[in-house]
């Protein structure tokens, strides 16, 4: 079981929109690492993660949720896998079964790794997951230092 824990970022009826809190990145290479570059490149553009919540939960409150990691390995393999191997098959008939040319093959290549995108765009997409409810926390009051504490 993978699981995260999350901040409730808006509510829309019965729907939390939930958001994974920032993780502080590593400062042992000061910042010419390659996921800080892509992080510049990219942005951090924050995704939100809508989930049916039958409980009360306000703005902010913090959810725990876990996820089946059993499904993950065969959704990674489809989503690598099928568009390399159409690739690879593609490739192969132009070459061996057609005779075709260097260009024409690498033509083939493309179409082979378009048409396994497609396939697994189509496959994933039927995959599901189950995403559960672990613990969802109260809400924390503020804390204030008093002097003399």
């Amino acid at each position: 079981m993978i699981e995260q824990t999350l901040s409730v970022a808006k509510i829309r009826g019965t729907t939390a929109y939930l958001q994974a809190e920032p993780k502080p990145a590593c400062e042992g290479c000061n910042g010419k690492c390659g996921s800080q570059i892509f992080s510049r490149l990219f942005g951090t553009q924050k995704k939100l993660f809508p989930i049916e919540l039958h409980e009360s939960v306000e703005v902010g409150q913090k959810i725990k949720l876990s996820l089946d990691d059993s499904k993950l390995v065969n959704h990674g393999a489809w989503v690598y896998m099928t568009p390399l191997m159409g690739a690879f098959i593609m490739m192969f008939i132009g070459a061996f079964l057609l005779n075709l040319s260097e260009p024409f093959q690498i033509l083939f290549a493309l179409m082979g790794g378009l048409m396994g995108f497609i396939v697994a765009r189509y496959r994933v997409g039927r995959l599901k997951h189950q995403v559960k409810v672990v613990k969802i926390y109260p809400i924390s009051f503020s804390v204030k230092q008093i002097d003399g504490d």
